[in-house]
């Protein structure tokens, strides 16, 4: 299997944006915002079992009078395509999003929900980034989820 360096040029070369790589692990550019930020919600493993991933999340925020775990089924409904694909949930999460200029303050809680696929082969992992990256990663209430 391609160790994470040679992981990182076949998806570079197959004209994907890598965001950063921690480890054996090669996050994706998921797409540029308006205000020309990136997310990295989706992310390729290398290793003796490679594997593709992605993160979904329903934002309190977005939804203020909803409780965890109406927010955790809006994340995973997100995620629902990918089921039949092979992809299996590994970690549900809250995670606190706190302001850069004072860390005791929490600007926002997402309800995350980790999902990930094991690849054979670089070819196979190109492509399941590819749909991974396809994913709309943030429910929204103005779509429904």
């Amino acid at each position: 299997m391609p160790t994470a360096v040679e992981l990182k040029k076949a998806l570079r070369e197959a004209g994907l944006e890598i965001y950063l790589t921690r480890g054996e692990v090669v996050f994706l550019a998921d797409r540029v915002r308006e205000n020309l930020i990136m997310d990295a919600g989706t992310f390729v493993r290398a290793g003796a079992a490679m594997r593709v991933g992605f993160v979904v999340r329903a934002q309190r925020n977005d939804f203020p009078n909803e409780g965890e775990e109406h927010l955790f089924d809006r994340a995973r409904t997100l995620g629902a395509a990918a089921r039949g694909r092979g992809y299996v949930e590994i970690l549900a999460e809250v995670r606190k999003v706190l302001d850069p200029g004072d860390g005791q303050r929490t600007l926002d809680t997402w309800c995350e929900v980790s999902f990930e696929k094991e690849v054979e082969g670089l070819d196979a992992a190109i492509a399941e980034a590819r749909f991974a990256l396809a994913i709309e990663k943030a429910a929204s209430p103005t779509r429904g989820t």
